[in-house]
């Protein structure tokens, strides 16, 4: 039998349409919930909302780029007129540009900063004035291991997902008297697209870096923000969930 843990609750999810934001839309798909897909491919898009329908769920998809707060007001409008209401919204959108700081260029830093930074306060604050109309909403951000212990080559991505910590910290006291809880999770090695280039040598060893000598997957991801969108997780704000394996132990 289907689980229902999110029946009936609207959820956003930027970059959806691959990785752990499509494992995330499929597990909300699955425990009852509507979808609203956000990517910047239509065709990735359509993939997703289909799988979403397929699922049972109610989806739609919508083409923003985070960066753009003009295409964020409008889907945000968007999804509200096709649901109702905004309930979860999940800031998984993000990117990586790596290079040392002696070779990092400033291109290369600040479109980092622009998607995983930026593009989160976007969201965050587009769908908070509709959370706080409802006096209820959860706002899950994704931070990542490298925003709590920092990583070589990624002196951009760390700044954001330190930063998101920053955030998720902050409207937790702002919205949570509103009745909008904010927290985030923090992944470590995960199996997905990002890791396609990366030789198997250098997977091994970051698989021998985990106590459990593996790498995550999506699903296990999309699991922790499941029970954070649920009411079962009703009295977690302003937490950070690391999901490693244990890696930082």
């Amino acid at each position: 039998m289907t689980s229902t843990r999110l029946k009936d609750k609207v959820c956003i999810v930027t970059g959806s349409a691959q990785g752990i934001g499509l494992a995330t839309a499929l597990k909300f798909a699955n425990e009852g919930a509507s979808i609203a897909v956000w990517d910047l491919t239509q065709a990735g898009i359509d993939e997703a909302v289909r799988q979403c329908r397929e699922a049972g769920a109610q989806a739609e998809g919508y083409v923003v780029d985070v960066t753009q707060r003009e295409m964020v007001d409008a889907a945000v409008l968007r999804v509200k007129e096709r649901f109702g209401r905004i309930d979860v919204l999940v800031n998984n959108a993000g990117i990586t540009k790596d290079a040392r700081l002696q070779k990092m260029t400033i291109e290369q830093f600040d479109r980092v900063i622009d998607v995983n930074l930026r593009g989160v306060f976007h969201c965050a604050q587009a769908v908070s004035h509709t959370m706080v109309e409802q006096g209820h909403g959860v706002i899950l951000n994704a931070s990542s291991v490298v925003g709590l212990y920092g990583n070589f080559g990624q002196t951009n991505y760390a700044a954001t997902k330190f930063g998101v910590l920053g955030f998720t910290k902050t409207w937790s006291r702002e919205l949570g008297p509103k009745g909008v809880r904010v927290n985030a999770v923090a992944p470590g090695f995960i199996k997905t697209h990002i890791l396609d280039s990366i030789p198997d040598k250098v997977l091994e060893d970051m698989k021998h870096r985990v106590p459990l000598h593996r790498l995550g997957t999506p699903e296990e991801i999309a699991n922790v923000y499941c029970f954070l969108a649920s009411d079962e997780a009703s009295y977690v704000n302003g937490a950070v969930i690391e999901v490693s394996g244990g890696m930082t132990v």
